[in-house]
């Protein structure tokens, strides 16, 4: 009887998640579809490097070819010890500026510090804040303006393009995008008394006067998951943000495996749970019970009506990976190994955190204590 109540709860909700995607979702609208603004507002875009030899030199490239004029690029390097330096040295490009730090002060991140001091070493009224390895179309940031113009922003997030070259980790990125998406939920940014927020490490165009409310950098200097928290924090600001799809004109590989996934997620999981190990726990349970788990278990023990139960949610699945976020069709079949994944790397995270009583970030060691005393 449990069993079988249990069936009908996953698929109940199976439907409903559906449904609620399929309707949020479509309230985000595509970059692409935005005008191009006559005016050009002053910008600084800033991006932290750190050994990042194998994307920059393209990522760079389609900034310097941006149709987008009023506009200074400050590459902040950050203690690189690859070819990152003599790869920016050999970008002979009249609006490009050069910041290096070789020193990285106690109680900062390495990312969050570069970012600040290049807000710090910039007076534009706008900043965009980017990472090393996001390639732009030549009119994406003229239309984000648009965008922003139009609905009197201080915030804009862009959701970019995310692919590998694995096919694997395509397939899990694709669940993994369901479990961000109800986190945050992006689609409630724009609506002021509602708590979905939004902030995205590729895109992050703020108003100078509006990242100064929300505290800048230093508020969140010692966030793993500094672009969330700094989308969060404009938002509790009272401020306005919103975001917009980039498909076709922002995109980046994000990880080039699975291997580099689980270790990239893995030092910043703890994190986004706030240190909290009973919600890491309360995760790791409802990511198996809800998304691992449900369609192995009614498929291989349970009786005809309840197999009948796993394959209409499949057929949801496939629905939601084939027309709500266009995907292969087959990615459907991938969410419960997603999700084992998921629940690993949140188990891990805590574990590891708690266990070395800390963070290794860019070789540099985070007591927890510290961490946790910071917002």
């Amino acid at each position: 009887m449990i069993f079988f109540v249990y069936s009908i709860i996953v698929s109940t909700l199976g439907i409903i998640l559906t449904s609620y995607l399929l309707l949020n979702l479509r309230q985000i609208k595509k970059l692409k579809a935005q005008p191009i603004i006559a005016g050009q507002p002053p910008l600084a875009i800033i991006i932290a490097v750190r050994n990042e030899e194998d994307d920059l030199e393209k990522a760079l490239q389609s900034l310097c070819n941006i149709n987008y004029n009023n506009h200074r690029l400050i590459v902040v390097n950050d203690r690189s010890t690859d070819r990152t330096a003599e790869i920016l040295e050999g970008f002979n490009h009249p609006k490009l500026e050069i910041i290096t730090i070789d020193t990285l002060p106690d109680g900062w991140l390495g990312k969050n510090n570069a970012l600040y001091q290049g807000y710090k070493n910039s007076t534009e009224e706008w900043m965009l804040f980017t990472d090393a390895d996001v390639e732009f179309h030549p009119d994406a940031i003229s239309k984000a303006f648009g965008y922003v113009e139009m609905h009197d922003l201080d915030h804009l997030s862009v959701l970019p393009d995310v692919k590998s070259r694995s096919t694997l980790l395509n397939s899990v990125l694709a669940t993994f995008s369901i479990m961000l998406m109800m986190v945050i939920r992006p689609w409630d940014a724009r609506k002021p008394k509602r708590s979905g927020f939004i902030g995205v490490g590729a895109f992050n165009l703020v108003k100078r006067t509006a990242y100064e409310k929300a505290g800048t950098h230093v508020k969140i200097r010692l966030r793993p998951d500094d672009d969330l928290k700094l989308g969060q924090n404009i938002k509790r600001a009272g401020l306005r943000q919103d975001v917009l799809s980039g498909e076709g004109l922002i995109c980046l590989e994000w990880y080039k495996n699975v291997n580099q996934f689980i270790n990239g997620l893995m030092k910043n999981t703890f994190a986004v749970e706030g240190y909290n190990l009973f919600r890491s726990i309360a995760d790791v349970l409802a990511t198996l019970l809800l998304v691992a788990l449900p369609v192995p278990i009614m498929l291989i023990f349970g009786d005809l009506d309840i197999r009948l139960m796993a394959c209409l949610l499949l057929a949801i699945q496939f629905f939601y990976m084939t027309v709500v976020s266009p995907n292969k069709w087959w990615y459907a079949l991938m969410i419960p190994y997603a999700g084992f994944l998921m629940a690993y790397i949140c188990a891990r995270s805590a574990f590891i955190t708690l266990k070395q009583g800390g963070i290794y970030w860019r070789e540099s060691f985070y007591p927890l204590a510290m961490l946790k005393g910071k917002e």
